[in-house]
């Protein structure tokens, strides 16, 4: 069976420590290429769907999170505080009471709604030790967030919106959902808020799932309302959330939120969590799986790597790295060993592209490239070598040839 920690080990792409702790994976530089490739990719998405990114802190004052509610139905899940000067800090479980604060920073009127605030930050989880696992389960989590503030009747087109989105990271990053799930309120007080609002909630939620396959989960609700959770399945057959969207009554009105309306009169909005791909942490652990190490191209940690036959060809080859670095791609240059051996090492990586450069090559400014698929093109000009590959990662495609 495909286990993302054995893979990560193999393929140098994150490590554990005991002298960190359990739960607080280290990224190594592969891990970070690839982690590093798909933040920018996440985040050029929502830029172009208008969201605004922020830098918030990973720790606030106890009375924040006493404010937002997650002392009281989170506590269980929160590191203890840590006391400075006359205040307690905390590590923030979630980032949405930061968000709050954003929103809050001036007044705002109707015309800025939506109000579209996202990050990439950290959050920390207290996860019990024998919950922990690889990148799946942590206690340090890097989430893709967002908060959208908005009128009532913007909601459900925003959250049709978010799911057009999350559809259209999970193509080019190569998730496959196993499918949706409406999750609901269950039995017992742990819920704040109104039941006409839940109510509100949850219609708008199941309207914007019309033609969706999906399930109802009672019970899986986070405390201030439903959400639409997208699930995938691990290669031990575990499912998890990677995606999510939920809606929010409670955070606006705990923390006075309003918005000046058309007529003048304040107005409060509804607030709109989402996560597009979920924790960088698990995302990786499923994607690592999915595609048994062999990112496609776009993510890969090594894009390119350059094969010289001998010496000989080391400035030809120098050259070439130098031309695809300055092109955007992520190379390496191997030149120790055997030519058989460095070809295996390639395959072992899961590099998409391997270019050889023998003499001839050299002579002619021309690389023979050698795809991940087994597959060997006839040599060609070094700068119609770097167009392909770069015309494959420009398109995110999980081909290793451009279309057509």
């Amino acid at each position: 069976m495909i286990d993302h920690r054995k893979l990560g080990r193999e393929l140098d792409l994150f490590v554990s420590d005991p002298l960190v702790g359990a739960g607080l994976p280290i990224w190594l530089p592969a891990g970070s290429a690839a982690r590093h490739a798909v933040e920018e990719y996440v985040r050029e998405l929502e830029r172009r769907a208008g969201y605004q990114h922020v830098y918030s802190p990973p720790l606030g004052r106890r009375e924040l999170f006493a404010l937002s509610g997650h002392l009281g139905h989170f506590a269980d899940e929160m590191f203890p505080p840590m006391r400075l000067g006359g205040d307690e800090l905390l590590l923030r479980p979630a980032l949405c009471p930061h968000h709050a604060l954003v929103y809050r920073a001036r007044g705002r009127s109707y015309r800025e709604l939506p109000l579209r605030v996202g990050e990439l930050g950290g959050m920390y989880r207290a996860e019990r030790s024998g919950v922990l696992g690889g990148l799946a389960r942590v206690r340090a989590i890097s989430l893709n967030d967002a908060h959208n503030f908005c009128t009532l009747e913007q909601v459900g087109d925003e959250v049709r919106e978010i799911l057009r989105l999350i559809r259209q990271a999970h193509a080019a990053l190569g998730v496959r959902p196993a499918g949706f799930r409406l999750s609901l309120r269950g039995p017992g007080a742990r819920y704040v808020g109104d039941d006409a609002s839940w109510a509100r909630a949850e219609e708008l939620l199941r309207s914007a799932l019309d033609g969706v396959d999906h399930v109802a989960a009672p019970g899986e609700a986070a405390f201030y309302g439903p959400k639409i959770d997208i699930q995938v399945v691990d290669a031990a057959g575990r499912e998890s959330t990677i995606s999510t969207v939920q809606i929010d009554f409670d955070k606006p009105e705990k923390f006075d939120l309003s918005y000046t309306d058309a007529a003048g009169a304040r107005q409060r909005p509804v607030l709109v969590h989402r996560s597009l791909v979920g924790s960088m942490e698990r995302l990786f652990a499923y994607l690592i799986e999915a595609h048994g190490g062999a990112f496609p191209p776009w993510y890969a940690p090594v894009q390119l790597l350059l094969l010289p036959v001998d010496a000989g060809q080391a400035d030809a080859v120098d050259r070439l790295a130098r031309r695809a670095v300055d092109a955007g791609l992520r190379v390496e240059v191997d030149a120790g060993g055997s030519l058989g051996a460095r070809v295996r090492d390639a395959a072992r990586r899961r590099v998409p592209y391997v270019g050889v450069v023998g003499a001839r090559e050299a002579a002619d400014d021309a690389v023979a490239l050698r795809l991940r698929d087994g597959r060997s093109l006839d040599p060609m000009p070094a700068a119609d070598a770097v167009r392909l590959i770069g015309a494959v990662v420009a398109a995110r495609s999980a081909e290793l040839l451009p279309a057509g």
